[in-house]
């Protein structure tokens, strides 16, 4: 018995704090660049370290979009210079494979929270509207179908639900649905158009881009159209409003002149703060997943360039030194 008490004991102390923990990779950063001539989608470590091509195509390759455990990659392809597909790889490139043809290129596309499913918009049936692709046997499900364009779909955190805009009632508004398209609703009701819906981390709320005061601003709403609040002036919708990933903050793009600047705003008590003030196009951000940095695009030295920067603004420092578009930070 003394023996066994011994062993019962060392095998409870194996598990305590001194015993090294299995830890997921560390983060890295996917992106597009036209370095080699052609745009392929690249993968690098966080410092900008290890850039590695992933895409050896024909067909122009850009917006690369992280599965929730970084272990794929979701992209859209030009075809011969026209129409865009969706593709999916593994992390290192390997395994790809097409998904669904006619996509809009430029559009919202999000992995749902488990992994197996992409929601997106296509043009499929000369319409563009909300779909969603079982990633593992590409089949292809229309979540919306009324005439107009349905777009900008944002999977909500828990899986269950969908935001996305739509011009159905002839306007610009957005709409929740269950993730399988049914019980679709309509959650803003004003003249001005609201668009690019983005849920937020926890949930409870979605921000968008609304010019229902003039101009463009930031605002947040629950998703049965509740409590709705302005939190931040002077918002394009040249790229979606990102979520830190702690949900306190929010990065948006605004526009002075010809001068793209990204902002950050807390959305507790709505101080803003401008992250750069730099010539030129800043933008298409990406969080890290600690919500201590962020990665965008800028123009600052005469080209699109990947940068990383802290939350706060602080210490940007230049990643990639050739042509580079539409960097995306893995979970």
């Amino acid at each position: 018995m003394a023996l066994l008490s011994r062993l019962l004991i060392g095998a409870v102390c194996m598990l305590g704090p001194g015993v090294p923990q299995v830890t997921s990779p560390a983060p890295k950063i996917a992106f597009a660049s036209d370095r080699d001539g052609n745009w392929e989608i690249y993968s690098m470590d966080a410092d900008g370290s290890h850039q590695t091509r992933l895409t050896s195509r024909q067909d122009q390759d850009r917006f690369p979009l992280w599965s929730p455990d970084g272990s794929k990659i979701a992209f859209g392809s030009q075809v011969g210079g026209t129409s865009w597909q969706l593709l999916v790889m593994d992390a290192d490139g390997r395994n790809l494979k097409s998904l669904v043809p006619n996509i809009a290129a430029k559009q919202f596309r999000q992995w749902s929270p488990d992994g197996t499913r992409i929601v997106l918009g296509t043009t499929r049936y000369d319409n563009l509207d909300i779909y969603s692709v079982r990633v593992a046997d590409a089949t292809l499900t229309r979540l919306t179908s009324t005439p107009g364009v349905d777009e900008d779909p944002s999977w909500s955190p828990d899986g269950t639900a969908i935001a996305f805009t739509s011009i159905r009632d002839g306007n610009e508004e957005l709409y929740v649905m269950r993730a399988d398209g049914t019980n679709q609703r309509r959650i803003t009701t004003n003249a001005g158009r609201d668009n690019r819906p983005v849920w937020s981390p926890s949930g409870d709320r979605i921000t968008f881009i609304s010019e229902r005061d003039g101009g463009r601003h930031l605002y947040v709403v629950r998703s049965d159209g509740a409590d709705l609040e302005r939190v931040a002036d002077d918002a394009t919708s040249n790229f979606a409003p990102a979520w830190s990933p702690d949900g306190t903050r929010i990065a948006f793009q605004t526009v002075r002149g010809d001068d793209y600047d990204i902002e950050v705003v807390r959305v507790a008590d709505k101080v803003r703060t401008r992250l750069t003030s730099n010539p030129g196009y800043d933008g298409m951000v990406s969080w890290s997943p600690d919500s201590r940095q962020i990665v965008f695009i800028s123009e600052r030295e005469r080209q699109n360039a990947v940068y990383v920067m802290n939350a706060d603004g602080g210490a940007p420092r230049r990643l990639t030194n050739s042509n580079s578009l539409n960097p995306a930070w893995s979970r």
